[in-house]
């Protein structure tokens, strides 16, 4: 049979693809800082360039290779240039890329124990690193690696939705600051609440949640007969970076009974720092907590994760049993991570982020969020010494 219908390069022919693939990424890590961080270009421009039909005949693979290389890499924002602003995501690193292209080629499954022990049990550990770091109940507490924040912010509004409201929610209501990240918002509109369940709290001067508002609208609900069920914080917004009072939201979560979210998709990892841990008092009492590797860990897309008190939490949200899982079930501490999230096939995202910080350590993690925290505050001192001259 032809080779094509395969749809296989020869051993020679991959090592060669994959040699100039590998050249690739490392020009690109050794020369970033000498290219344009941004890419302009118009749909227009796009479609002139990359418009065809789909072909029918096969192309030589190194002609693709560099059509690629030329045309669509450079037409990409670099958002891990030292000059790039507008995203918040940090740079990546070339270990977690190795670990991606593993995990890729080889092509794992990570839904269930069965498909891949070592997969599952890597997601394990580097969670109870994890949940380490932030505090949260070494064997009770569990969590799950998403595609991101997002992914992470709806995961874990499901879960609170289950275990707080059971099947009935309509008279449930959410708050948030009007700070809060867009996805939140997204999140709670996919899971059906009605625009009038949800409470925009104001925000104080400093930009973050006004506490007594939030306390007065709690109040107002329940006198109105309606449900408070969660209350979202915000641990580093988009907009700003700031805060929301954790602590203080955390006896109010207690006092009402209500699910303490936090989103801490941006700033969680601030945590690694001395002055971002102390900015971050209360992040541990939170029943389920957003980060985002891809952004301040160095992970390269796509990496969110989130942390929960009670990993059956996770269990009893999402599990299902129908016949065609029923016969790969194990013994209880074998975990499959699709009873513990929406997906029930994923990509084996753990490895990135546990071969990064066997390889470096989590010390140079710590340095490195110390310095990105040293050079903001460098940064906005010297505006403010230009604002006051002028």
């Amino acid at each position: 049979m032809n080779k094509t219908y395969k749809l296989q390069l020869s051993k020679e022919e991959m090592k060669q693809y994959g040699y100039q693939v590998i050249d690739t990424i490392v020009e690109h890590f050794n020369t970033e800082n000498t290219k344009h961080p941004v890419a302009y270009a118009s749909r227009e421009e796009m479609d002139d360039l990359f418009k065809i039909e789909a072909p029918k005949k096969a192309a030589n693979y190194k002609d693709v290779l560099d059509f690629v290389t030329n045309k669509v890499l450079p037409n990409s924002n670099i958002v891990t240039h030292p000059k790039s602003y507008s995203f918040v995501p940090g740079p990546s690193n070339y270990v977690s890329v190795m670990a991606d292209t593993l995990a890729t080629g080889f092509n794992i499954f990570s839904g269930g124990w069965t498909a891949s022990p070592a997969a599952a049990e890597l997601e394990i550990v580097t969670m109870n690193w994890l949940l380490k770091l932030f505090k949260f109940p070494p064997i009770k507490g569990g969590g799950i690696f998403t595609s991101g924040g997002s992914m992470a912010n709806l995961t874990a509004l499901a879960t609170a939705r289950r275990q707080v409201c059971g099947d009935d929610f309509s008279k449930a209501i959410i708050y948030l600051s009007d700070q809060a990240h867009s996805s939140n918002i997204k999140a709670i509109r996919v899971l059906g609440f009605k625009k009038e369940q949800v409470r925009i709290i104001p925000t104080d001067i400093a930009y973050k949640i006004a506490i007594n508002k939030l306390k007065n609208a709690i109040a107002k609900d329940r006198l109105e007969g309606f449900h408070p069920f969660c209350i979202i914080a915000t641990a580093g917004t988009t907009n700003t970076g700031s805060i929301d009072a954790l602590n203080d939201i955390a006896k109010i979560c207690r006092a009402e009974k209500l699910w303490f979210h936090i989103d801490g998709a941006y700033g969680a990892a601030a945590i690694l720092s001395k002055k971002g841990s102390q900015l971050l008092k209360g992040i541990e009492k939170a029943d389920s907590l957003t980060i985002d590797p891809h952004k301040w860990l160095f992970q390269p897309y796509e990496m969110g994760c989130l942390l929960v008190r009670n990993h059956k939490w996770l269990h009893q949200t999402f599990t299902e049993k129908p016949e065609y899982l029923r016969d790969i079930e194990g013994n209880t501490s074998e975990i499959n991570f699709y009873d513990h999230g929406i997906q029930l096939t994923r990509r084996f995202r753990a490895l990135k982020l546990y071969m990064s910080i066997k390889t470096f350590g989590l010390s140079a993690f710590k340095k490195a969020i110390t310095y990105s925290i040293d050079l903001a505050e460098d940064v906005e001192n010297l505006l403010f010494c230009k604002i006051k001259l002028f």
